[in-house]
C-alpha cells in the first residue's frame, strides 16, 4: 500500500541557499532577504509539493520526478539534494505508482520544452491512473522545479560576479535615466504578431475544475487569497485541487511580481513577457503584454518582443533585460557572470538582479501550468 503520510520532514535550511552555496555572511544571502515573503513561500512550496499527502503520488514518486527534472536541467546541486531525500530510510516504505514511468516522461518533456505539452499528453497521465488532483500536484511540482533550478543557477552566476561598486552604480543609473526609448509609440489597437496578441483571452482547463459550490472552506479561502477573480477562473479552480500548493505558489508569485521597491514593476513585467513568448505561452503573453503596456505607457517594446524577443528592446536597459530573460529561460545551466555584466554596467544592484531572476524564473513555473493544463480561448476574429 502506498504510504500517504508526510513522514519525512524537510531540512530547516533553505534549499535554494544551500544549492546556490550561500552562507549567512554572503552579500547575496542578505540581498535575497529583500524579498523575504517570496523566499518563505518558495521554501514552503518545496515542502508542500514533496511532502503533503497526495492520493496516487508517494513522496518517492515525486522525488524521482525531481531528480529526473534536475538531471535534465543540469542542476547538479539540486540533483544531489533530491537524491539525498530519496535515500532516507523512510522512503523504503513507499510503493511507486503504476504511473511512475508516464510521470517521469511527461516531466522531462515539459522541463526541456514546455511548448510540447498538449491535451493528449495530459490525458495519457490520467489514463495511467492519476486523478485530476494528482495531475495538478505533479504539474505544480514540475513547474516549481523549473523555477527553482533557474533561481539557483542565477544566484550561482551572481555569486561569481564582482560585488557592485556603489559609485559606479550611481553613475550608471544617472546615465541610464537620460536614455529615452528610440520609438516610444503606443498602439491603441489590438496587436497580433506571430500568433501572440495583447487581446484579453479566456482560458479553458483540460482537467475538471473544482465546482465553486462544492469547494471546501480551505479551497475558498485560498482562492480568495490568490486572485480577485479566482472564484470564476478555470485556472485557479483547477489549481485549487491542491489548495496548499496553490496558496504558497500564489503568495510567492504576488511577492515577486507586485511587491513595492526593487526593480520597477514594468521591468519585471518585461521579463515575464519575454519568457512567455519564448516558452510559447499565448495566454500568459496576452496578460503580461497588457500589464507592461499599462505600466510603461508604450507598446513598441511589446511589438518587438512579439516579433523576436532575442532582439527586442527600445533602450539599452530593455535590451539587457530581454537578453537575460531569454538566457534564464533557454540555458539556465550555462548562466554565468557574462550574462549579468550588461545589467550591472547599467547600474542594476544585487537586489534588482534577484528581482529580475525571480520574475523570469517564476514564469517558467507559470507558463508550465497555463500552457500544459489547458488552452487559451481566442476571440472569433483572431
Amino acid at each position: 500500500m502506498m504510504n500517504m503520510n508526510s513522514d519525512l520532514q524537510p531540512s530547516p535550511m533553505d534549499v535554494i541557499d544551500r544549492a546556490a552555496g550561500l552562507q549567512a555572511s554572503d552579500r547575496l544571502y542578505a540581498a535575497r532577504r529583500f524579498r523575504a515573503t517570496a523566499i518563505e513561500h518558495t521554501q514552503a512550496s518545496h515542502d508542500a509539493l514533496l511532502f503533503d499527502a497526495v492520493e496516487g503520488l508517494s513522496v518517492s514518486d515525486r522525488l524521482k520526478v525531481a531528480i529526473d527534472v534536475c538531471q535534465a536541467s543540469q542542476a547538479t546541486t539540486l540533483t544531489r539534494h533530491y537524491q539525498a531525500l530519496l535515500a532516507d530510510p523512510v522512503r523504503a516504505q513507499d510503493t511507486l505508482s503504476p504511473a511512475a514511468a508516464a510521470m517521469q516522461q511527461w516531466a522531462r518533456t515539459l522541463t526541456l520544452d514546455p511548448r510540447k505539452g498538449d491535451q493528449s499528453s495530459l490525458q495519457a497521465l490520467k489514463a495511467s491512473g492519476l486523478s485530476d488532483a494528482a495531475v495538478v500536484a505533479l504539474a505544480q511540482l514540475v513547474a516549481f522545479l523549473s523555477y527553482q533550478t533557474r533561481v539557483v543557477a542565477g544566484l550561482r552566476a551572481l555569486a561569481a560576479s564582482p560585488a557592485p561598486d556603489a559609485q559606479a552604480q550611481a553613475q550608471a543609473q544617472a546615465q541610464d535615466s537620460k536614455v529615452s526609448p528610440t520609438n516610444g509609440s503606443a498602439n491603441p489597437g489590438v496587436i497580433r504578431i506571430n500568433g501572440f496578441t495583447n487581446e484579453t483571452l479566456q482560458w479553458r482547463s483540460w482537467l475538471t475544475p473544482v465546482h465553486i459550490d462544492q469547494a471546501s472552506s480551505e479551497q475558498l479561502a485560498v482562492l480568495d487569497e490568490s486572485h480577485p477573480q479566482a472564484r470564476t477562473s478555470d485556472y485557479y479552480l483547477t489549481l485549487v485541487h491542491q489548495p496548499r500548493m496553490l496558496q504558497h505558489r500564489s503568495t510567492a508569485y504576488n511577492a515577486i511580481m507586485y511587491a513595492p521597491g526593487g526593480l520597477p514593476r514594468a521591468e519585471r513585467e518585461l521579463g515575464a513577457l519575454v519568457v512567455s513568448v519564448t516558452n510559447g505561452c499565448v495566454y500568459c503573453t496576452s496578460v503580461h503584454a497588457q500589464r507592461y503596456t499599462q505600466l510603461a505607457k508604450r507598446t513598441d517594446t511589446v511589438e518587438q518582443v512579439f516579433q523576436d524577443p532575442s532582439t527586442a528592446g527600445s533602450t539599452p536597459r530593455e535590451r539587457a533585460i530581454a537578453r537575460l530573460a531569454q538566457a534564464v529561460t533557454l540555458r539556465p545551466h550555462a548562466l554565468g557572470p557574462q550574462d549579468l555584466a550588461p545589467l550591472q554596467a547599467l547600474g542594476f544592484s544585487d537586489e534588482d538582479l534577484i528581482d529580475l531572476l525571480h520574475a523570469t524564473a517564476i514564469f517558467g513555473w507559470a507558463n508550465r501550468l497555463m500552457h500544459n493544463l489547458g488552452e487559451p480561448v481566442f476571440s472569433a476574429t483572431f
